[in-house]
């Protein structure tokens, strides 16, 4: 499988699987190339090994929340760079406020549109292309 040159390498962390099917179909359909994760210790696996250059990542998870994994992945020198995004269902400036604490650049409320999605990406999938 190939990826074109506009195309990103996309992590979504959710362990709702609608919402990780959905975010597939939109990214693949928008020409990035999508890893998904279903909880933040499957995430903290596939980081290492997959370095996406940008990761959309719930909030609410069982075991290891989103604020979590954000700041693990976060802390890591070789990741800090790569901007995540927290998902959430609830619109709280709370929610926002606490998710750019642990170091998130931007913040998406679920549902989704593929257009709201693929505009996130575009905005910031540009920020981290050829960071070392």
């Amino acid at each position: 499988m190939s990826i074109t040159s506009s195309g990103l390498k996309v992590l979504v962390i959710d362990d709702s699987n609608t919402i990780r099917r959905s975010a597939e179909i939109f990214l693949k359909q928008g020409g990035h190339d999508v890893l998904l994760a279903d909880d933040g210790f499957d995430a903290l696996a596939k980081v290492n090994d997959y370095q996406p250059d940008l990761i959309f990542c719930d909030i609410l998870m069982p075991r290891l929340d989103g604020y979590q994994t954000c700041a693990i992945i976060k802390r890591n020198p070789r990741f800090s760079n790569v901007p995540i995004v927290m998902l959430s269902s609830k619109d709280g400036v709370f929610d926002k406020a606490r998710g750019r604490m642990v170091g998130s650049q931007d913040y998406l409320t679920k549902p989704f549109t593929k257009d709201q999605l693929l505009q996130t990406v575009q905005a910031l999938g540009n920020t981290n292309q050829g960071v070392a």
